[in-house]
C-alpha cells in the first residue's frame, strides 16, 4: 500500500533518495505501524517531537500502536527552538 513520509528540519537527511520537498511516496506493508516506518528509515525515535497522521496530531510515543493504511500521510518535526 502507498503512504506518503513527511520529515521536516534535521529530520529531512532520514528521507530516502528521490525525496522531494520533504516528502516521499512509499509502498509499504499492509499493517505495518508509523513506528516501523520510522525505524525503517533510521528515524531517531527521541527526535520525533510532532507526529502528524493525515494532519491529526499523534503522541510519538504511540507510534508502535498506530497502523498506517492506504493513503495515509505521516508528517514529523523534531524539537525546534526559537523566538
Amino acid at each position: 500500500m502507498n503512504v506518503r513520509l513527511k520529515l521536516f528540519a534535521s529530520l529531512a537527511d532520514f528521507l530516502p533518495n528521490g525525496a522531494k520537498q520533504n516528502e516521499v511516496m512509499l509502498d509499504v506493508a499492509d499493517g505495518q505501524s508509523v513506528g516501523a516506518l520510522l525505524d525503517q528509515h533510521n528515524v531517531p525515535r527521541d527526535a520525533c517531537h510532532l507526529l502528524l497522521i493525515n494532519g491529526r496530531f499523534s503522541p510519538p510515543a504511540e507510534a508502535d500502536d498506530v497502523v498506517l493504511k492506504e493513503g495515509d500521510t505521516v508528517a514529523v518535526w523534531p524539537p525546534v527552538a526559537g523566538g
